[in-house]
């Protein structure tokens, strides 16, 4: 892949004009000139807005998720809030594990529980693969609804769970500390594992076509759990499914978001296992990890949520830290190496946008 020279985001724009936040996003994904780092927060639709939670009041996160007019308004509230750069779809990586015939609930200060955990190779066999239109029809509808209100202030980010997430989920029946079950089968029955991640990959890849023919401009693989594994294991397990969910949709024609936590034994791996950018957490220092990533490819990331939520003086060295070790390379987003914490200030977030924008700003 050729970028732009280095230099302070590759920026010789000879137009002037400012960007807005579509542009702006969408260069910074392909590497091309931009008037100022683009900023978005994982997690910012929702959690620390007001308006947010008191629409949490009525209706739970699943009804959000599931209602277009709802999942939209969330996704709209941190780019009128913040003035971010892209807006992140409301909507969880659960999803389409019911169009699988996956029974699951989302409760409250512990998460996904899935009522029929898997057990055994009858179990993987039984996951249906139908179309995506077919199995969230509402994720769709959300996106052609956010495209016509978005009208370019920002890009509109669409997601999926990378498959070796979903399989911890699935297996697990719950969040872990050590995915024990998923790693057991992965060593004990490797021929399952790979089936119930080639499963995965499949109704992964309908489900992000039909978020990019749907609307959405960039797409983020989640691979939250997958910092659980070794590079070997990585290599061995992962690596070759997450490979075809991306190549797939680069072929899509949108730029890709590869993106996990706890992943700084990893990041070779993911970077060749692909994505436009690699999404890095705040565990390793940004310049070290585009070192190892490659200058072939952008960078996302990584000011540590809880920075934000100290007094703004901290985040913005913080903040401040993570652009100079971006150095104005082109490829560069900012976002946070995981999500808003719930008690983050929100003026905080916005005082963050500002500052990003004016310090990478073409003089």
């Amino acid at each position: 892949m050729n970028g732009p020279p280095h230099g302070r985001n590759g920026r010789d724009r000879q137009n002037n004009a400012p960007m807005n936040g579509e542009e702006r996003m969408l260069a910074a994904c392909r590497r091309a000139t931009v008037d100022a780092t683009p900023v978005w927060f994982m997690r910012q639709a929702g959690r620390c807005l007001s308006e947010y939670r008191d629409l949490r009041q009525r209706y739970d996160i699943l009804t959000i998720a599931k209602t277009p007019e709802l999942s939209a308004r969330v996704t709209w509230m941190p780019v009128e809030a913040f003035g971010v750069d892209a807006a992140v779809l409301f909507a969880d990586i659960m999803l389409p594990l019911e169009g699988m015939g996956v029974s699951f609930a989302i409760e409250p200060d512990v998460g996904p529980i899935i009522d029929t955990p898997i057990r055994s190779a009858a179990d993987v066999a039984r996951l249906r693969v139908i179309d995506a239109e077919e199995a969230t029809p509402y994720v769709f509808e959300a996106i052609r609804i956010l495209r016509r209100e978005l009208a370019g202030r920002a890009a509109l980010i669409g997601f999926a769970g990378a498959p070796f997430t979903m399989a911890c989920y699935l297996l697990e029946g719950r969040p872990s500390r050590d995915f024990s079950r998923a790693r057991t089968l992965m060593f004990s029955l490797p021929e399952v594992w790979h089936g119930l991640m080639e499963t995965l990959t499949e109704v992964v890849v309908r489900y992000l076509r039909g978020q990019v023919q749907a609307g959405v401009q960039v797409l983020q693989l989640f691979d939250s759990w997958v910092g659980a594994l070794s590079p070997w294991e990585y290599e061995r397990f992962v690596l070759r499914h997450s490979a075809r969910i991306l190549s797939e949709m680069r072929a899509c024609g949108v730029p890709t978001i590869h993106f996990g936590t706890g992943t700084s034994s990893l990041l070779e791996l993911m970077a060749r296992a692909g994505g436009d950018l690699v999404g890095v957490d705040w565990r390793v220092l940004l310049d070290e990890a585009w070192d190892r990533i490659g200058q072939d490819r952008g960078i996302q990331g990584n000011l540590d949520p809880a920075a934000v939520v100290a007094p703004f003086d901290v985040a913005e060295e913080a903040a401040r830290d993570v652009l100079r070790r971006a150095n104005g390379r082109p490829g560069h987003v900012f976002n946070l190496g995981h999500g808003v914490l719930p008690d983050t200030p929100p003026d905080h977030l916005s005082r963050l946008v500002e500052l990003v924008h004016s310090a990478t700003s073409q003089q």
